[in-house]
């Protein structure tokens, strides 16, 4: 049987941060992460496509940093506290800039 393409992604992130894919079997939601790493918490959502506003924040941050910046897009949702907004970045980026464990 085929691999499915969302584990393939599952295991190739957690490659490159330095972590282990964890089974779905056995494991409710919310029990344990995607990835099982020493410090991060790594949850993997595999889509055929990605909102196009989500890339358009992504690529206007790209385009106003200067090199010492790290681009990054802020996702706030109209009515919540901004300590809940969510920040996306580059996975290539936050490699660079924060490691991989």
């Amino acid at each position: 049987m085929p691999e499915k393409s969302w584990k393939r992604t599952e295991r190739a992130v957690a490659a490159r941060l330095n972590g282990r894919r964890v089974p779905v079997t056995g494991r409710a939601r919310g029990d344990a992460p995607d990835v099982a790493h020493a410090w991060l918490s790594i949850e993997i959502k595999h889509r055929s496509r990605l909102p196009a506003w989500i890339e358009d924040a992504m690529r206007q941050a790209e385009a106003a940093a200067r090199e010492d910046q790290l681009p990054v897009a802020v996702l706030h949702e109209r009515g919540r506290r901004h300590d809940e907004d969510l920040v996306v970045m580059r996975l290539a980026d936050f490699k660079a800039w924060v490691g991989s464990g």
